[in-house]
């Protein structure tokens, strides 16, 4: 996502956050080869909940496949999760160009 020149075009930052330790997110970087896109550990659960990402947490609690678009101000201009089982189609793997029309709406 955050190497397709679309995406790049938003001029916005993109972080992957988890409950995983830090050792656990450095495994994964090199198992999965993530190079560019800063891993953060939220094993305290607080990002999670201060963002409201909970409410749409899998079966292991942990959250769902959910996008946060934060603006300058800290405040949330546009979520979406698409993971969550509750939802009717979750999924897992969201085309980057859908990612960068609602994030670029968003923005407008």
């Amino acid at each position: 996502m955050h190497s397709d020149p679309n995406f790049q075009a938003l001029d916005v930052g993109f972080v992957s956050i988890a409950f995983d330790s830090q050792e656990q997110l450095a495994s994964a970087k090199q198992e999965f080869g993530i190079v560019d896109v800063p891993l953060l550990t939220d094993v305290n659960q607080q990002v999670s909940a201060d963002y409201d990402v909970l409410k749409w947490a899998v079966g292991s609690g942990e959250p769902s496949h959910t996008f946060v678009l934060v603006d300058e101000d800290g405040m949330v201009a546009w979520i979406r999760d698409y993971g969550s089982p509750s939802l009717p189609n979750p999924v897992m793997y969201v085309e980057p160009q859908e990612l960068v029309d609602q994030i670029s709406d968003a923005l407008n």
